[in-house]
């Protein structure tokens, strides 16, 4: 566990400062300086791209990470896997992208008059803004073989927030136009590009010549036929995370889907523990199935699983219990009417949490293959429910939809992993976490309210981490924490 807590608490660290200048962002500088509707057309951009990078990498970010481990020999440059991991998915992002500009008539014309003014003059810019993603994934996929994962979350978590708020603040301030804006938006993820190739280079791990040693090491069939699974496979996480944005935006309008994209950008402060452990877990867990090492497998599913569900408690108990607070802090009353999204989507990320590393399980094992089941009849449904709870409920419907979609995968794929391989992640300490952070959380909530909302959340702030905090060092439910615990109540 070694690399995987110094790498992690790097992460972590990033991470959560990361997510406090996301929160500046959402709470303060975008909501203010950006109508609903402008922000609704960042976030579909920045959607739309994902899902046509992952189109075009044709899996490869998860090639790059399951099959390194085979490739990795540093003086020979590693057998040129660097090549290798960049040559399809440029093919890929060719042919997607004449795909994309056929389809402009088709896409666009699901979009009011309103909004199609607003989206048509950057929908071929979402081009270059798909291809800078592309890179930065596929590096990043890198990265994370080598094991070097801090600086990439610095520059997409950190660099890019403050960039992003910079650039906010001049369009604010009158010096930039709004499509100057979204021009120096897009450029933002070009620069993180550069600076994380300008570090590959630094480390000594920029190997682009390309070498028919790379098509030796494993066999390319293989390599190529992972891909297409993985690429299946994951677009049930870029379903989750992009349709809500796209349906919502073309079934009610692009200012519902900025109002959308406030409660999903709160909901992801559940997500930083799992997603800083993961970037270290996916290669960790490759290495594993390569040495065929079961038992530290179960055992790293365990803790983290663990982990993950203290965390995940802890976070959504305090985002949840202050909502009024957090609303109270973004000016512009529109947005608060996604408070009930915010709750269900709490809710779907903290059932991700508490099940663990399962898909990244399943996605570095032998039986892969079984994956893509799971995602696609889940992609299919995501779809349907979107489709059939938008009309009625609003972003109510496309939140419930999401969180349906999330219980369902974690379920199926947390069975899979006990069936196919007898692992699991449950002790008995998961259910006590629970039972603790119910207990906490309802004491908090018959809190009284004080006259100032800072005061109340302050209050119930201080009383939760008390409580839960108290609670699971009393019982024993933070192992890693009993020696410090033990010498503080020496002294």
């Amino acid at each position: 566990m070694g690399i995987v807590q110094r790498q992690g608490l790097r992460n972590t660290i990033i991470s959560y400062i990361g997510l406090a200048l996301g929160f500046v962002n959402t709470a303060f500088v975008l909501p203010a300086l950006l109508a609903p509707a402008q922000l609704g057309l960042t976030t579909l951009l920045v959607s739309s791209a994902t899902v046509y990078a992952q189109f075009s990498a044709f899996g490869f970010a998860s090639v790059g990470i399951r099959f390194f481990p085979y490739f990795r020999n540093r003086e020979a440059g590693h057998h040129g896997f660097l090549p290798l991991l960049l040559g399809l998915p440029m093919f890929g992002f060719a042919l997607i992208t004449a795909f994309y500009l056929l389809g402009q008539p088709l896409i666009l014309a699901r979009y009011e008059p309103e909004d199609l003014a607003l989206l048509q003059p950057y929908y071929v810019w979402g081009c270059l803004l798909a291809l800078f993603v592309l890179l930065y994934s596929l590096q990043d996929a890198y990265l994370k073989g080598l094991y070097h994962t801090a600086f990439s979350s610095f520059l997409q978590d950190i660099v890019l927030r403050v960039l992003i708020a910079g650039l906010a603040l001049l369009y604010g301030k009158g010096i930039l136009e709004f499509h100057e804006f979204v021009l120096g938006y897009i450029g933002l993820y070009g620069a993180n590009v550069l600076l994380l190739t300008g570090y590959l280079a630094y480390i000594g791990e920029l190997h682009l010549r390309p070498t028919r040693a790379a098509l030796r090491v494993r066999p390319v069939a293989e390599i190529v036929r992972f891909g297409g699974f993985a690429l299946l496979s994951g677009l049930s996480g870029s379903i989750l995370g992009s349709i809500d944005s796209w349906m919502v935006s073309a079934q009610i309008s692009l200012a519902a889907a900025g109002v959308y994209g406030i409660a999903y950008n709160i909901s992801t402060a559940l997500t930083i523990p799992a997603r800083s452990l993961n970037k270290i877990a996916f290669p960790l867990l490759a290495q594993y199935w390569k040495d065929q090492d079961l038992p530290r497998m179960a055992a790293f599913y365990r803790d983290t699983t663990r982990l993950n569900t203290i965390l995940g408690c802890y976070l959504a108990l305090g985002i949840a219990l202050n909502l009024d607070f957090i609303y109270s802090l973004i000016k512009n009353p529109v947005y608060a009417t996604g408070t009930t999204a915010v709750l269900l989507l709490l809710a779907g990320r903290l059932f991700d949490g508490i099940t663990g590393v399962n898909g990244l399980i399943v996605v570095t094992s032998p039986r892969y293959r079984f994956d893509l089941i799971f995602n696609l009849s889940l992609a299919a449904i995501t779809v349907l429910l979107n489709r059939l709870l938008i009309p009625p409920l609003g972003i109510t419907g496309s939140a419930l939809a999401t969180l349906f979609a999330i219980v369902s995968i974690n379920t199926a794929r947390t069975w899979f992993v006990w069936y196919s391989y007898r692992l699991q992640p449950f002790t008995w300490r998961i259910p006590l976490i629970l039972l603790v952070a119910a207990g906490s959380g309802l004491l908090v909530w018959l809190l009284p309210e004080l006259p100032s909302r800072l005061l109340t959340m302050l209050l119930r702030g201080t009383v939760l981490t008390a409580l839960y905090g108290g609670a699971l060092l009393l019982l024993g439910l933070v192992p890693e924490a009993q020696p410090l615990l033990q010498k503080l109540l020496r002294r």
